[in-house]
């Protein structure tokens, strides 16, 4: 079975407060984008019931033990033990630690995956479970649908927001942002105004109104980063921000009027159209 596990974005990211167990209460609007990996589960005979995975593509740092994928398949098995052994094959095409959740993505598709392939009749609501117990972003991709985002980012609303009528630009600077240090930069407020309202405006409205509060602290650091968001704006973007805790941008234009910006070789840039 192979599963494509899609990427999102931040249509503003407001942090809220900071909770007693020591989380921090967010406001955003999750979107998703179709740039993807590429993760195939195969059934393995004669190496015992455990996951394996084998990396290509973008480089993954940390332990294999670690990746999402092998959690969410060790959290199945704690529930299903007849839960067969596979070889998890994960083709990295989204950048790593850039806020575009290809991690959490790639995560949750392995449940959803997982789930099918060998018929577990997992619930939606239960899958759910499993995913916030990765992380606070992967419900999102068991939704996978645009969705008003409360709590850690778990409690999800899906919305009506069709942006098919505009291209993206996603520009990855190679930059890691460490979220911790990246909320420890943060002085948490209720929002101003609800991003359900302000998405309802026009997308040339939001370059006024829609903001992710952690790209002043993030920018204020990494200087360079600001400069992308201008060529974004000077290229023609109805609307540029930096998505999660960074350190992508995007900027969203008018349908197949992507500019040509020349970007330092070791940047990486995708297109949506």
């Amino acid at each position: 079975m192979i599963v494509f596990p899609n990427c999102k974005i931040n249509l503003g990211l407001h942090v809220v407060r900071k909770r007693e167990d020591g989380y921090h209460e967010l406001e955003t609007i999750f979107y998703p984008l179709p740039l993807k990996d590429a993760l195939e589960v195969v059934r393995t005979e004669g190496k015992g019931q455990k996951a394996e995975i084998h990396l290509s593509g973008l480089p993954v740092q940390g332990r294999n033990e670690d990746n999402l994928c092998i959690k969410a398949y060790n959290l199945l098995k704690k529930d299903h033990p007849e839960l067969a052994g596979v070889d998890l094959y994960l083709h990295k095409a989204i950048p790593m630690g850039a806020g575009l959740g290809g991690g959490s993505a790639d995560g949750a598709f392995t449940l959803l995956a997982l789930n099918d392939k060998f018929q577990l009749n997992i619930s939606r609501e239960k899958l759910l479970d499993y995913s916030l117990q990765l992380g606070s972003d992967c419900p999102f991709f068991i939704v996978n649908k645009t969705s008003y985002a409360t709590g850690r980012g778990e409690l999800l609303q899906s919305i009506t927001l069709d942006l098919s009528a505009y291209s993206f630009l996603v520009v990855h600077p190679g930059v890691h942002i460490n979220t911790g240090w990246a909320f420890s930069q943060l002085s948490p407020a209720p929002s101003p105004q609800s991003l359900t309202e302000l998405i309802q405006q026009p997308v040339s409205s939001w370059r006024n109104t829609l903001t992710n509060d952690f790209e002043a602290p993030v920018c204020n650091y990494h200087p360079d980063l600001q400069a992308i968001k201008d060529a974004l704006y000077d290229g023609g973007a109805l609307y540029a921000s930096m998505t999660g805790s960074g350190s992508c941008f995007y900027g969203i234009f008018p349908k197949d009027q992507l500019p040509a910006i020349q970007w330092p070789a070791h940047y990486l840039a995708f297109t949506i159209k």
